[in-house]
């Protein structure tokens, strides 16, 4: 790793096993990451920028369906800013296994920064246009193919693996935390001054993570292996994770979900545009409500002490059977109240995910394995947006949302039924008082499933 200020009176490199090790526990506390300075300027910065990237999608959204009055438009800039993802996400991988992260992560967060700078350029001056919109979502979506596989991967780095499924927890609860304020901020300022000044203000976001990232004692990060320059490491991380069903199927699941079941700027836009006939102010409590219970959720999953697949499976259920419920409800504040449980069990399928798939991946393949889960969690948004975009156009809003849900739903009973099975275990319900009414259960002992059955 590079040298940064403070490194020359920090203490020798920490060590550490894989992130595997089963005898690692974490130090306690819902905050217990935030001991660990170079954790706490990542999550300080990581806080601001969050807070303009949040003021920017909003922004970004109203001002596409501004200029086009169509959700399909609003679904097409979403699916070219996550197209790169799907075209390139594995590349990202194998660039955050080879490279010093933190440098790497110094020019990708500068990059975001100019391309919010270029937007809000355009905007201010009144030139802007919707092919503006779409080329500066397609050049975001490209810094975040490296981006976002070495900002996961750097976590561990920072605070080991006893903390990284707090680490991971509080990450999530850092942007959601920023989606409850910079939604807000973002519908004021569009009714008050216009789109602009939310792209201005969310590209000077970035200097607070280059600040953190420069003031990091390198010497304090955790030394993690780096994967050499070598041919075939891509299909060497699809061999790896194809041979591992703790890891193939929840990245399975999260797909699903990502795909279609997270296409919330076309489904709000919609409902506030052509459901309940409001304006930017109402889209931006929307989304402020789910963040509310994507930051309960956040919380919650910093307490606790395991990510179990069951877990992962339970969430995606619900969280499907919620939007559902959602999609169907009578009136404003019924559909506005629903966000908030939407929300938190939205957050708690990808904390979840993400801290298994990482705890159960080696230290050189994490990089490639993380690339994977965001390549399909984020990647299948190209697409499923225009697909959901086009079914919200022309069936309604309501239509839209409630076969997102349904696809949730499906996708969860079939990936559970399947890790149930994969792991030798059998669903058993009983009704009786007093006892646990639905609980998977060992089919039969078989050795080699033993620790798939305890992950699920």
């Amino acid at each position: 790793m590079s040298s940064g200020p403070g490194a020359d009176s920090a203490p020798a490199p920490n060590t550490h096993d894989d992130a595997r090790t089963t005898s690692l526990k974490p130090k306690g506390g819902t905050f217990s990451s935030l001991k660990v300075r170079n954790y706490r300027l990542f999550a300080t910065g990581q806080v601001v920028s969050n807070t303009g990237t949040w003021m920017q999608r909003i922004a970004q959204d109203w001002l596409v369906l501004s200029l086009t009055g169509s959700s399909a438009a609003v679904g097409i800039t979403t699916a070219l800013q996550f197209l790169p993802m799907l075209l390139f996400g594995l590349y990202g991988g194998v660039i955050a296994d080879r490279y010093p992260k933190r440098r790497l992560l110094l020019i990708t967060q500068l990059a975001m920064g100019l391309t919010g700078l270029a937007l809000a350029v355009l905007t201010l001056s009144g030139h802007v246009q919707v092919w503006h919109v779409y080329l500066t979502a397609f050049a975001l979506g490209l810094v975040t193919v490296v981006d976002n596989p070495v900002r996961q991967a750097f976590v561990v780095e920072m605070v080991g693996p006893a903390d990284l499924r707090n680490a991971v927890s509080l990450n999530s609860a850092n942007f959601q935390s920023a989606r409850l304020v910079g939604p807000a901020i973002a519908g004021v300022l569009i009714t008050a001054v216009g789109s602009g000044w939310a792209f201005l203000l969310n590209g000077l976001s970035y200097a607070a993570p280059l600040a953190g990232l420069l003031m990091m004692r390198t010497s304090e990060l955790h030394e993690v292996e780096q994967a050499p320059r070598g041919k075939g490491q891509l299909r060497e991380g699809l061999r790896y994770v194809a041979g591992r069903p703790d890891l193939i199927w929840p990245i399975v699941l999260v797909g699903f979900i990502g795909t279609f079941g997270f296409n919330f700027p076309i489904w709000l836009t919609a409902f506030v545009n052509d459901v309940f006939h409001a304006g930017a102010g109402t889209y931006g409590l929307l989304n402020t409500l789910m963040a509310a219970g994507s930051l309960i959720g956040a919380l919650l999953a910093a307490r606790r002490g395991t990510s179990r697949l069951r877990l992962l499976v339970g969430a995606a259920a619900l969280f499907g059977l919620l939007e559902i419920t959602a999609a169907l409800a009578p009136t404003f504040w019924v559909f506005a109240a629903l966000l908030v449980p939407i929300g938190m069990f939205g957050l708690t399928i990808n904390v979840t995910a993400n801290s298994s798939v990482q705890l159960a991946t080696d230290q050189a393949m994490r990089g490639r394995v993380m690339s994977l889960f965001m390549m399909v969690f984020m990647g299948g948004t190209p697409l499923g947006a225009p697909l959901v975009g086009w079914v919200t156009d022309v069936y309604g809003a309501r239509v839209g949302f409630l076969a997102g849900g349904v696809v949730s739903v499906l996708a969860a009973s079939a990936i559970g039924f399947t890790l149930a099975r994969a792991g030798g275990l059998r669903l058993r319900i009983d009704l009786r008082r007093g006892r646990r009414h639905v609980a998977f259960v060992p089919r039969e002992p078989v050795p080699r499933k033993e620790e798939l059955a305890a992950t699920v």
